[in-house]
């Protein structure tokens, strides 16, 4: 999804009312940035899968993972990854510890000189992200465990176009492995997207604004932060 869509599927997202259920919301959301498209979120999710789990006790914890998610489970789907049993994170699945799971799409700088109209114009950071709120519980079987993470490598390898097959992998070899991993479904019972895209601005800016972000430096992509990292003097 490019900045471009994002903006065109923005403008034709629905804006409703926050009110999802009794969790609590994790982010602030002016109004004009609120969507609550439940569809246009859930394809926004699945296409940025690489996410912040988050969760608070006994104490403040982040981790970094791919997930994927069920569309039709429970009112607002259900996410589902893994995670090390040594991270100490692991001890929240209990079905009654809540997390924040936070899907990240595309940011970056916005020049005060990118707009249309340019006088009295200050700088500002534009992004998207989909904040997913619920209990989280475990996946600890070893026949549910393995569902999961095919599923879950089954995603990636499709989007890659890759032909990888996790069912071909040796089962010595495979349960050994998942002895040193724990899963965990989140159902989710509040979902928020904050679209912060420049959509309350004039026709005209919306319009500039595109037109420099297809001009904007890129970030360096994976593949170039890996040769710096690989290149970089051991000491």
């Amino acid at each position: 999804m490019n900045r471009r869509d994002l903006l065109t599927g923005l403008a034709l997202a629905s804006v409703k009312t926050r009110a999802q259920s009794s969790a609590v919301e994790s982010l602030y959301i002016p109004k004009p940035q609120f969507v609550d498209d439940r569809r246009f979120l859930h394809d926004f999710m699945e296409e940025f899968a690489f996410v912040d789990l988050i969760t608070v006790s006994p104490t403040l914890r982040i981790t970094h993972i791919p997930v994927f998610l069920d569309r039709a489970a429970g009112p607002y789907g259900t996410i589902h990854g893994h995670i090390s049993r040594q991270n100490p994170q692991s001890a929240t699945f209990d079905g009654r510890q809540t997390g924040v799971i936070v899907f990240h799409g595309p940011h970056g700088y916005i020049s005060p000189t990118w707009y249309a109209k340019t006088g009295n114009v200050v700088p500002t950071w534009n992004f998207a992200v989909v904040h997913a709120t619920g209990k989280l519980r475990p996946v600890d079987g070893k026949k549910e465990l393995n569902d999961l993470l095919a599923k879950l490598i089954a995603k990636f390898e499709s989007y890659q176009g890759t032909n990888y097959d996790f069912a071909k992998l040796d089962d010595t070899y495979k349960y050994g492995l998942m002895g040193g991993i724990i899963g965990f479904e989140l159902e989710i019972e509040l979902l928020e997207g904050k679209f912060k895209l420049g959509q309350d601005r004039s026709p005209a800016d919306k319009q500039s604004l595109l037109r420099k972000l297809g001009d904007a430096k890129p970030q360096r992509s994976l593949r170039e932060v890996t040769a710096n990292f690989y290149e970089r003097p051991i000491k």
